[in-house]
């Protein structure tokens, strides 16, 4: 299985006073624009036929519609595996339970990297991966979907999404 890792636009700051669940923090208009020319480079890279599964956090799932106009493919998924507070095992089991030839996953910093790390060398130390917001990484799971058994395809940062158009 192929997946798609992508982290969501620039959202606004954290504040406490307009968002008292940071849930419900929404993309910065700027970063809806940056991510909608990013998208359309990112769209080239990934199968039509990849299933769009998104973190119900309110910037993922702003993300994750505006990757799917890109695509031009079905409405993304809610997830709350993908939350930023879960636990990277929900993630695997997530993608263990899908029938997928490829899936993208949309969410949050540092849950990505940090999934992508276990993904990539196991429970052992961590990879430092600077993972930036509206970049995508792209990896493979040849057999089982376990920590340690994927292959990294690419990681890309969103400056050199938004150049593939």
């Amino acid at each position: 299985m192929k997946v798609f890792l992508v982290r969501h636009a620039i959202a606004h700051e954290r504040n406490r006073v307009r968002w008292p669940n940071d849930a419900l923090r929404p993309l910065t208009s700027a970063g809806m624009q940056k991510f909608r020319r990013a998208s359309a480079g990112l769209a080239k890279w990934m199968p039509r036929s990849a299933r769009l599964l998104t973190s119900p956090f309110v910037r993922a799932r702003e993300t994750a519609v505006l990757l799917a106009e890109a695509r031009g493919s079905k409405k993304p998924v809610e997830c709350a595996e993908l939350a930023a507070d879960k636990p990277f095992s929900q993630a695997f089991e997530l993608l263990r339970a899908r029938k997928d030839k490829a899936v993208i996953l949309v969410g949050h910093e540092p849950y990505l990297s940090g999934f992508l790390s276990i993904a990539l060398a196991g429970q052992g130390p961590r990879l430092k991966i600077d993972f930036k917001k509206g970049g995508a990484a792209c990896i493979e799971f040849t057999s089982r979907i376990e920590p340690g058994r994927a292959c990294l395809h690419w990681l890309m940062p969103p400056r050199v999404l938004r150049a593939l158009r």
